[in-house]
C-alpha cells in the first residue's frame, strides 16, 4: 500500500508544490522558451546581456542544466513515488529545490547579481541535491534497481563542473566537449527510461501486445552511448580521436534502430502520445548516425548536426513525456489536448531546419535560426498554455499527488 500524505494534509499544500513533475515540467517549459529567445536576441546582437562565461557557454550550459536538468528532477522526483510507494517530496522541501534551480538561472544571465562563486556553488548544488531527495526512499526499501540514476546525477555534476573548469583552465577543458558529453547524458538517460516504458505505453495505447525487451539488446542500445559519454567525460584526460568517435555514434544508432524498429511505430499513427515519443526515438537514431558520420566527412558541420539529438530527439522526447506524465498524474485520461499534435509536429519541424537547412543555405543562417527557435516557442508555448491550468490545480480525481 502506497505510503501517501493523506488527503486533508495534502489539500493545505499549494498544488504546485504537491509533486515534483508540477512546478519542474512548468518551470522547465518556460525556461526552454525564453532561453532560446534570449539566445537569438543574442546573435542578433540585440541583446544588453552579458551572462556569465559568455553568450556561448551559457547557450551550451542553460539548454543543459537549465532546461533539461529541470524536467529530469520534475520526472525522476515523480516517478521514485511510483517506484517506492512512499510518499514524493512536496511543500517546503520542493520549493527548496525549485529556488535553488530557479536562482542560478536568474545570476547566470546577471552574474553580478550574486558573484560568480556564489552563482557557480548554487548552480553545480542542484543535482547533488536532487539525487539526494532521490535516493533517500530508494535506499529506504532497497530497491538498488532505481539507485541507478543517482550516480547518473552526479554524473551530470562533473559535467557541469567541466562547463565551468572550461573557463578557468581552457587548456585543458574544452567548453564543447563538456556540452556534447552533457547531451550524451541526457540521451542515455532518455534511452534507458524509454526502453523501460516504451513497450508498455505502445501496447496499452494500441491494444496490441507488449514486445519483449531483449536483454542483450538493451545492454547494447545504452552501452554504446555510455562508452561515447565516458569517453567525452573524460576529454581532459584521454585525446579524442574523432574517427573512433564517430564509429561509436553509429553503433549507437544502429542498435537504437533496431530497438525502436521492434516497437514498430507505424502502429502508432493514431495516437499522438505514442508517435511523439516514437518518432523521438528516430530522432535519436539520426542524430546518432549522422553525427557519427561528419566525422568522416568534409561537407557536413557537426555543429549544425547535433540539434537532430537536442531538438528532436531530447526536445522532442521530453515534449512527449512531460504531456504523457502531466495528464496521468493529474488523473486525466491520456488524450492531450489536439493542438498538442501539432506541437509535437512542429518539434520535428524544427530539428530539420535547424540541422539541415545552413547546409544548403547558409548565407541565410540568421533566418534559419530565427525559423527553427519559432516552431520551438510554438511547441513548448502550446504545452504552457494548454498544461499550466492542470500543474497549477489540484488532480480530478481528488487523489494525491
Amino acid at each position: 500500500m502506497m505510503q501517501i500524505t493523506d488527503l486533508q494534509k495534502e489539500q493545505k499544500i499549494l498544488p504546485l508544490l504537491r509533486l515534483g513533475f508540477r512546478p519542474f515540467f512548468l518551470f522547465g517549459a518556460a525556461f526552454a522558451v525564453i532561453a532560446i529567445f534570449i539566445w537569438l536576441l543574442m546573435l542578433q546582437g540585440k541583446s544588453d546581456f552579458t551572462p556569465f562565461g559568455g553568450g556561448y557557454w551559457w547557450h551550451l550550459h542553460e539548454m543543459i542544466f537549465g532546461f533539461a536538468s529541470a524536467i529530469i528532477a520534475g520526472f525522476l522526483l515523480t516517478a521514485v513515488q511510483n517506484w517506492t510507494g512512499i510518499s514524493g517530496i512536496q511543500n517546503k522541501s520542493l520549493l527548496f529545490l525549485v529556488l535553488l534551480w530557479f536562482i542560478p538561472r536568474i545570476a547566470l544571465i546577471q552574474p553580478n547579481l550574486l558573484g560568480e562563486n556564489i552563482t557557480m556553488l548554487l548552480d553545480i548544488a542542484f543535482l547533488p541535491a536532487v539525487a539526494v531527495f532521490l535516493g533517500k526512499p530508494i535506499i529506504k526499501i532497497k530497491q538498488y534497481r532505481n539507485l541507478f540514476f543517482v550516480p547518473l546525477l552526479m554524473l551530470f555534476t562533473l559535467v557541469n563542473i567541466e562547463f565551468y573548469l572550461a573557463l578557468m583552465s581552457p587548456e585543458n577543458f574544452s567548453v564543447q566537449l563538456s556540452a556534447y558529453a552533457g547531451v550524451m547524458l541526457i540521451t542515455l538517460l532518455m534511452s534507458v527510461m524509454v526502453g523501460r516504458v516504451g513497450p508498455m505505453f505502445t501496447a496499452n495505447g494500441t491494444q496490441t501486445t507488449k514486445v519483449t525487451n531483449i536483454a542483450w539488446l538493451d545492454k547494447a542500445t545504452n552501452g554504446s552511448l555510455a562508452l561515447i559519454t565516458f569517453y567525452l567525460i573524460l576529454h581532459p584526460l584521454v585525446a579524442i580521436n574523432l574517427q573512433v568517435l564517430g564509429s561509436l555514434f553509429i553503433l549507437a544508432a544502429m542498435f537504437q534502430a533496431i530497438r525502436i524498429a521492434r516497437w514498430r511505430p507505424w502502429i502508432t499513427i493514431k495516437v499522438p502520445l505514442l508517435w511523439s515519443l516514437h518518432l523521438a526515438v528516430i530522432f535519436i537514431v539520426l542524430g546518432l548516425f549522422f553525427i557519427g558520420y561528419s566525422y568522416f566527412s568534409t561537407e557536413l558541420s557537426t555543429s549544425h548536426l547535433w540539434h537532430l539529438l537536442t531538438i528532436g530527439g531530447m526536445g522532442g522526447l521530453i515534449l512527449a513525456m512531460i504531456s504523457r506524465v502531466s495528464l496521468g498524474h493529474t488523473g486525466r485520461s491520456l488524450q492531450p489536448p489536439k493542438t498538442m499534435s501539432l506541437a509535437f509536429l512542429f518539434i520535428f519541424i524544427a530539428a530539420i531546419i535547424r540541422s539541415f537547412l545552413p547546409l544548403i543555405f547558409p548565407e541565410s543562417i540568421l533566418s534559419i535560426y530565427q525559423a527553427s527557435a519559432g516552431l520551438w516557442y510554438f511547441s513548448f508555448g502550446i504545452f504552457i498554455f494548454h498544461y499550466a491550468p492542470m500543474l497549477l490545480k489540484g488532480r480530478l480525481d481528488g487523489r494525491p499527488g
